[in-house]
């Protein structure tokens, strides 16, 4: 029971520590309620059906919550926060950290949700406060990799592709091939669905030595013939020529004038070869004694006396 205690205005009553407990409980119960209906709302995910045990005895029970599973790692961190210390130091890190770090933040939402945010949304999700952070947001309208309509940011990618089929049409469109670097966020599964592609025999998968990165190029069904053996057969039995001299003439029996002429060549170094090469003279080196002395300095022998050898 809560004791009496007298004052000015009569007789009060303490209050009951327990039952203080028991409000600032449930008030950061429904504050966490109101996080997660937040979350679903802006993931657009159904919630599913999960009881919850209540928070202690006499208490009406939570509402259903929001499943967590398939949510991106960092609205999982978000929802596993223990109380609204743990919480306020996370964000007061995630602020304090360059614009940079700031920034990759928010494009990892993006890229993982692929919805258009506001920046209320964004804050709720990873702890960015765009709206006030004027620096991150021109950083992100500014982005080569964002998308900002006005109110609300998303992720753009190179190309605008959402499955196979049009991937497919796209690298049919670019014959001289596409680096699979400026494919690999078009959307979720891109990568497979090349290697599918590769599989099938529709498109080429190529390593660009310098790069080391594979490009795409499209495998024109136009082109894909069959050839009979005794074509091949007779392709074979052609007596490829064993000097470049023979294929020179060949041309010129042909009507066409080659674009080399291996047989001056040959001549010319032939020339140069059998003239023999003069000896370049050897340079006399003179071993006389010279006499050193400092002549520009003469003021340094005035005094000096040499003694009789």
């Amino acid at each position: 029971g809560r004791k009496p205690r007298r004052g000015r205005g009569g007789a009060h009553f303490l209050p009951n520590p327990s039952m203080a407990l028991q409000q600032k409980l449930e008030k950061f119960n429904r504050q966490q309620e109101k996080l997660q209906a937040t979350f679903a709302k802006t993931l657009q995910r159904p919630p599913q059906p999960k009881p919850a045990a209540p928070s202690s005895k006499g208490s009406s029970p939570s509402p259903q919550t929001v499943s967590q599973q398939h949510l991106h790692p960092l609205v999982q961190q978000r929802l596993s926060f223990l109380n609204d210390t743990e919480k306020l130091q996370q964000i007061a890190t995630i602020r304090k950290s360059p614009v940079g770090a700031q920034v990759k933040r928010v494009l990892d939402v993006l890229l993982e949700t692929r919805q258009a945010l506001l920046p209320e949304e964004i804050n709720e999700v990873c702890f960015v406060d765009v709206k006030n952070n004027k620096e991150v947001f021109e950083f992100l309208k500014n982005n080569v990799k964002v998308s900002f309509d006005g109110q609300r940011f998303s992720y753009k990618s190179k190309h605008d592709l959402k499955n196979k089929q049009e991937l497919l049409v796209l690298i049919r469109k670019v014959p001289e091939g596409i680096p699979t670097g400026d494919l690999k966020d078009a959307y979720s599964g891109v990568l497979k669905d090349l290697q599918d592609l590769k599989a099938s025999g529709l498109v080429w998968l190529l390593m660009n030595s310098d790069s080391q990165e594979d490009i795409a190029y499209p495998n024109d069904p136009k082109v894909q013939i069959k050839v009979d053996d005794d074509i091949k057969e007779l392709i074979r039995s052609i007596e490829k020529p064993r000097e470049f001299v023979d294929v020179e003439r060949e041309l010129q029996k042909a009507g066409m004038k080659p674009a080399t002429n291996m047989a001056r060549r040959r001549a010319v170094a032939g020339m140069q070869g059998s003239q023999p090469k003069k000896p370049k003279p050897k340079r006399r080196r003179d071993f006389k004694r010279t006499k050193l002395t400092n002549v520009h300095l003469p003021e340094l022998f005035q005094n000096i006396q040499v003694p009789d050898m």
